[in-house]
């Protein structure tokens, strides 16, 4: 894998620990080693990163810089995966799964993952720790901090989990209404989709699932041969208002008086005129409540 370049302003941004201490640390402490360019500009690289947001997870949860400076890399996991195991507060996860997501390290990840739905319960557990943890990491993406790569690595581990989720689910309906689960064409953002089609599930309705890049015509074709009960979709990508218009106005012609779910970052911005009997999912509770799901 290509190593990575990181600034000091990079660091802290990532890690919340400001540059200027940053560079106290390593005078003092010898820290880190940053490099420099023919430019002589400082630069960091992927051992760097890892090692401070390491640091920075136990110094923020009081151990003192300068012990932590003299510890080896082993001792510093282990350290961190002994405070993972007692923490239950959704920021430390949401910290420590970007630690993990940094040094590419599955087992963390999926332990944090496992921790988090078992502290919380699955659904909770996506609300509190994971859902703000891609925030957080989308933000970090814009600025230049965090690679797609990165990124793309946790949200399949995570989409693992709510596949094992919906089929541990299936064949257990209790209801008879169906709902279908789709994105259009240009929609490549899976894991709300997935994730409300959990919800579905748990609350005895039948799910169909087509997941990404449905074509408009499939489900004209589809909705002809299996006249489904509800239909869900989710705008994350960059859309404009009129083609987010044109193709709510299509949905509501494919599914004459049925109800449409539809949320997603994009129906925040542009706030559509929602055609007859669409609702939109602000929150997880917004969905139970239209589904006459039990929000206790």
């Amino acid at each position: 894998m290509k190593e990575s370049f990181y600034s000091i302003k990079d660091l802290e941004v990532l890690s919340g620990i400001k540059a200027h201490t940053i560079r106290i640390w390593e005078k003092r402490y010898n820290l880190l080693e940053p490099k420099r360019t023919g430019t002589n500009i400082r630069y960091y690289c992927d051992e760097d990163l890892r090692k401070i947001l390491n640091v920075s997870m136990l110094v923020k949860h009081g151990k003192k810089i300068s012990k932590v400076a003299e510890w080896g890399s082993e001792r510093i996991r282990d350290e961190i995966l002994s405070m993972e195991a007692v923490s239950k507060n959704r920021q430390d996860f949401i910290g420590s799964l970007i630690v993990s997501m940094v040094n590419f390290d599955e087992e963390s990840v999926n332990g944090l993952l496992n921790l988090a739905i078992d502290t919380f319960g699955f659904e909770d557990a996506f609300v509190k720790v994971i859902f703000p943890f891609f925030e957080k990491v989308g933000f970090y993406w814009q600025v230049g901090s965090i690679f797609p790569a990165q990124e793309h690595y946790v949200s399949n581990l995570v989409r693992q989990k709510i596949i094992a989720e919906m089929e541990r689910l299936s064949n257990q309906a209790t209801r008879n209404e169906t709902i279908l689960f789709f994105l259009h064409e240009a929609e490549r953002h899976e894991l709300s989709l997935l994730f409300y089609s959990v919800v579905a599930l748990a609350g005895g309705y039948r799910v169909l699932y087509l997941g990404q890049n449905v074509p408009i015509e499939d489900l004209r074709s589809l909705q002809r041969k299996r006249n489904t009960d509800f239909a869900f979709t989710v705008f994350l990508n960059s859309i404009d208002k009129e083609q987010l218009q044109d193709y709510l106005i299509s949905l509501a012609e494919i599914f004459p008086g049925k109800r449409v779910f539809i949320t997603g970052r994009q129906v925040a911005i542009h706030k559509p005129s929602l055609p007859r009997k669409y609702k939109v999912v602000a929150s997880l509770n917004d969905f139970r409540k239209f589904l006459g799901i039990n929000t206790a």
